[in-house]
């Protein structure tokens, strides 16, 4: 029997992979990367359902710090959201759980490695890149692209062989993570549905609002009120937690897929979404214009190659040392409401804040210069507009092409 590596969810998916593969011969490993949110009671019931199944063994494979380290702190440092939208949430945790995958399989000398995606989204070219690059020998082996089966079908599939699962539980496709969780389903297949109400991971269970101060130290979140962690995924979880009752953090997200089609997903993203726009807010009152104009550019290509698969570029490595270098002086405090369904983020203290009075107040009153200092400047800075106007009089009329057009 050749020996397999599964990168196994517990989900629909790979539960079919499981059956599926078993029944061809395989000798199937199981392993689950926790990237975080899962808990121990979900990590065995993920277990208990693998050995269910028939594997020959389970594993799983904790990344959550180093998903943060290594990836995570940067998606914050950036503010990046694909499209204005969405945090990367599995775009991100997926090529990590690739390369776990694979150093597990290299571990284990197994001949093939297989995945879960199908035919028409990103992962499959994520897991596909990783294996290809650190495992180029082995086989990559993926049931459901390869046989273009539905949901239906693979339900159907598995009921057969005597495994319980229903068509009910098995409607919407959900992905965990520190960074957020996704939501598929047949609403997000076409343009003009939503989401259900009850598709969403945690449900709204308060009332009123809550006001918080969330803490940074050089871009990293570090602390909730009086609360400080040991480590930043420990304060992630915690406001995620924090925000939960609020069904904070819902969106759909629209964008270009790696293979060149159009997707949508759902997701539910609290303490992500919180902590860009708190961080972000932290950021306009500390840093330079120019910090701020290149940061963005830089952000958005990381974020774009990160979504299509290219963590391994060293690009990104150059990426990351620029982005870090920008948050030495993102330190202090920002002040949030929670509220039912939203967040505002209502301002921030710094020792770093530009913002400071003693050089002026802004619509109010200068303190570092004079009136004659601005007429002078202003005269200077106008010195290459008046010159190319001057050479070009022709265009110094800025209706002329207008009323021509007309």
């Amino acid at each position: 029997m050749e020996k397999l590596v599964l990168a196994y969810s517990g989900g629909l998916d790979t539960s079919y992979c499981v059956a599926y593969l078993k029944e061809q011969g395989y000798e199937v490993h199981a392993a689950t990367v926790n990237t975080g949110s899962f808990s121990q009671e979900e990590l065995r019931g993920i277990e208990e359902r693998a050995f269910q199944l028939g594997v020959s063994s389970f594993e799983v494979l904790e990344e959550t710090r180093s998903y943060y380290e290594k990836c995570v702190r940067y998606l914050l440092y950036g503010n990046i959201l694909k499209n204005h939208t969405y945090p990367l949430s599995v775009s991100a945790e997926r090529m990590f759980q690739a390369l776990a995958i694979a150093q597990y399989a290299k571990k284990l000398n197994a001949n093939a490695i297989a995945h879960g995606s199908t035919g028409a989204g990103n992962d499959q070219v994520r897991f596909d890149l990783a294996f290809q690059i650190l495992m180029p020998q082995a086989k990559i082996i993926t049931p459901i692209r390869d046989q273009k089966l539905s949901r239906e079908e693979e339900v159907k599939f598995l009921q057969e062989r005597g495994v319980n699962i229903s068509m009910e539980k098995a409607q919407y496709s959900i992905n965990k993570g520190l960074w957020g969780t996704s939501v598929g389903g047949k609403e997000t297949l076409n343009s003009w549905d939503s989401l259900p109400e009850e598709a969403y991971p945690t449900q709204l269970g308060t009332k009123g609002y809550l006001e918080t101060v969330l803490h940074f130290d050089k871009g990293e979140f570090i602390g909730i009120d009086e609360q400080r962690f040991d480590h930043p995924v420990a304060a992630i979880e915690a406001l995620d937690e924090l925000a939960k009752p609020y069904a904070i953090g819902r969106d759909t997200h629209v964008g270009d897929t790696i293979i060149g089609i159009k997707g949508r997903v759902g997701f539910e993203a609290a303490a992500p979404l919180i902590l860009i726009k708190a961080h972000q807010l932290m950021e306009k009152h500390v840093l330079s214009k120019w910090q701020m104009h290149w940061k963005d550019q830089l952000a958005n290509w990381y974020g774009m190659l990160l979504h299509e698969g290219q963590f391994l570029e060293p690009v990104m490595r150059n990426i990351e040392g620029f982005l870090t270098d920008t948050q030495k002086t993102v330190s202090g405090k920002v002040r949030v409401r929670l509220s039912p369904y939203r967040f505002d983020i209502l301002g921030i203290e710094s020792p770093h804040d530009l913002m400071a009075s003693k050089f002026g107040t802004y619509g109010e009153m200068n303190r570092a210069w004079s009136g004659e200092d601005v007429k002078g400047f202003t005269k200077i800075l106008s010195n290459s507009h008046n010159i190319y106007y001057q050479v070009n009089e022709d265009l110094m009329d800025l209706n002329a092409n207008k009323s021509e057009n007309e």
